[in-house]
């Protein structure tokens, strides 16, 4: 391939200008084993800036407060000293002419007891997700969470907008809201898990509500034009998510409201696995949502290069986010302007502690050149 593919093109993302349409998916990788849940300087910054050369990075989901955690060792973007650390990980990325946004996060019903002192996790409604936590004792299996009270909502609104606050004194580009996956704001927006009565259940509106109040409260504290959310419509069987009738419908209904704003960008997922047989699902979710949204689409799950410069050239996204091979290949632009073989990942070290499988893996493209 010449360097004139789709995905080696420049991009203005609102006002930031990336230098070619390769994103780094935000990807959970468990290094920040401290007290504090800070980036740590010699491995977080080491590992973002060998990927500097992304047209955009997100980072892993960041906690918005402790309540939010459910993954052992993931940073948080709530306290000073995390404010400090993506500070001196942002200079890095910076200096290496990288952008990065971070992906703010609350995992509601994914989590356990182990993170919270022995109190329940939060959901929309007291129904177990019946998965699997990962705690500093392993995997876990989930309980029955504590179905928020309008003060749990309003309180946990009110931790993301701080976190966005504080993502811009850390120097991000611009942040993600993560309302995907089966985490908190997934939770609010399926009528599998949200059983509620109130303002924040029932109709697709009241069930969305939470998200476009999370959205308005940020845009008090930074520009708009730097805020971005993700979505997996057609996630089932996966992160406790199972769809109904009013899954798809619920989602075309957000997608179509977000036009209302002027955000960075809107980050979708293609199904995780097979929903082919899944009645209410919806196979092909870029081509989908693409005449739906009017700004820039963020496409990821599954893609690599060739399939990555096809949805670019059809038009059913601006954007493809890369996880895994992200992992590996630190020089993925460059890997892919010299036609370079990929590099396989371990998955043993997707979630350990320590430099191996983290900052370790070489960038063939960058050797060559050199």
């Amino acid at each position: 391939m010449s360097k004139e593919q789709n995905l080696l093109k420049s991009y203005n993302l609102n006002g930031l200008e990336l230098p070619n349409r390769v994103v780094m998916a935000p990807m959970t990788r468990s290094r920040a084993d401290n007290p504090e849940n800070t980036p740590i300087e010699g491995l977080h910054d080491v590992y973002y800036t060998q990927r500097a050369s992304a047209g955009l990075i997100i980072t892993e989901g960041s906690q918005v407060s402790k309540e939010a955690v459910g993954y052992v060792n993931t940073p948080g973007i709530y306290s000073k000293e995390q404010v400090e650390g993506w500070k001196m990980v942002n200079k890095k990325v910076h200096e290496a002419n990288g952008r990065m946004f971070i992906q703010l996060w609350h995992v509601g019903r994914m989590s356990h007891p182990d993170f919270h002192n022995g109190d329940l996790p939060l959901s929309s409604s007291a129904i177990n997700p019946e998965a699997q936590s990962f705690t500093p004792g392993g995997f876990k299996d989930t309980v029955t969470p504590k179905e928020m009270t309008i003060e749990d909502i309003k309180r946990t609104i009110q931790d993301f907008k701080n976190a966005a606050k504080n993502s811009m004194e850390a120097n991000f580009d611009g942040i993600e809201i993560h309302s995907s996956n089966g985490y908190l704001f997934h939770q609010f927006f399926n009528g599998t898990s949200n059983k509620r009565n109130d303002e924040y259940g029932g109709s697709i509106e009241n069930r969305a509500k939470i998200l476009f109040e999370t959205i308005d409260a940020i845009k008090e504290v930074m520009p708009e034009q730097k805020i971005s959310l993700r979505l997996n419509p057609s996630l089932n069987g996966i992160f406790g998510m199972t769809m109904d009738e009013e899954t798809i419908p619920t989602f075309d209904y957000i997608i179509k409201k977000l036009n209302d704003y002027n955000l960075a960008y809107l980050h979708l997922s293609e199904p995780f696995n097979d929903v082919s047989e899944v009645p209410y699902a919806v196979t092909e979710i870029a081509k989908r949502y693409r005449p739906m949204y009017n700004g820039t689409l963020m496409i990821n799950a599954g893609f690599d290069q060739e399939s990555g410069n096809k949805v670019i050239e059809e038009g059913n996204a601006d954007l493809v986010a890369f996880g895994k091979p992200y992992i590996s290949n630190p020089d993925l632009v460059e890997r892919f302007a010299e036609n370079i073989p990929l590099s396989d990942w371990d998955s043993d070290t997707f979630y350990v502690p320590g430099k191996k499988g983290y900052i370790d893996y070489e960038a063939k493209a960058r050797k060559q050149e050199a």
